[in-house]
């Protein structure tokens, strides 16, 4: 019986114990929550002292320096994609002067006719109502970098500088010239050609021409004429 009683015991013995390391450990817990929210909000804090987000304030004056009236036909846009490297201080000492970086360019090339160009006699019909049409040469009217999708994909710089301000607009630069480039030696200004003829013919047979022939740039504007029909003499 006396052993019976002395089990109860320790069982019972236990069971507080557990008890009370469940409250202690609950009441730890509680008391802990409130510090480790004050240093994720404290780590939140730094963390935008350290990487701020810019602050952008126009100027509510605005000034237009020129307003001009625009004919222009986009025929044809490019989208290209270069990777340019730009460096300064390279050589023995690059390690302590040098700045090289890698920049992914995105940019949109568009291209067309500037109808505004056209003068009066570029244009003319024959007798029997086709058009003859002398189009400007195509011309690049749009060479940009889309700064959302380009970007700095790697930096190297030296021990002793904290990098050339202006290396990356300078590759900026440059990537737009390369843009452009790769653009005209695919062939965007015969393909820009190419399409306002095919926009032009539709638009001009859809207003009843016959006709309509794009003549080069040296072409004379006269007129086709219709060959004379002589009547031969009854026999």
């Amino acid at each position: 019986m006396s052993q019976r009683m002395g089990w109860v015991l320790v069982i019972g013995l236990l069971a507080v114990f557990g008890l009370t390391a469940y409250a202690l450990t609950q009441s730890v817990r509680q008391s802990t929550e409130p510090i480790a929210d004050m240093s994720a909000a404290v780590g939140t804090q730094v963390s935008q002292m350290l990487h701020p987000t810019p602050t952008i304030l126009p100027d509510p004056v605005t000034i237009v320096r020129e307003v001009r009236a625009l004919a222009r036909l986009e025929t044809i846009q490019y989208s290209v994609e270069k990777i340019l490297t730009g460096e300064v201080n390279q050589g023995a000492l690059e390690f302590l002067f040098g700045d090289r970086l890698l920049f992914v360019a995105h940019g949109v090339v568009i291209a067309g006719v500037d109808l505004g160009k056209i003068e009066p006699d570029d244009v003319w019909l024959d007798d029997q109502g086709r058009v003859y049409m002398r189009l400007p040469e195509p011309e690049i009217f749009v060479a940009t970098l889309d700064n959302e999708k380009s970007y700095v994909y790697d930096r190297e710089t030296g021990l002793l500088t904290h990098g050339d301000l202006d290396l990356e607009a300078a590759v900026r630069r440059a990537a737009e010239a390369e843009i452009e480039q790769a653009a005209l030696e695919d062939g965007i200004l015969d393909q820009a050609r190419l399409n306002a003829e095919n926009y032009l013919f539709r638009l001009l047979r859809s207003l009843d021409f016959i006709d309509v022939i794009f003549v080069p740039p040296d072409a004379t504007p006269v007129p086709a004429l219709t060959p004379t029909v002589q009547p031969t003499a009854a026999g």
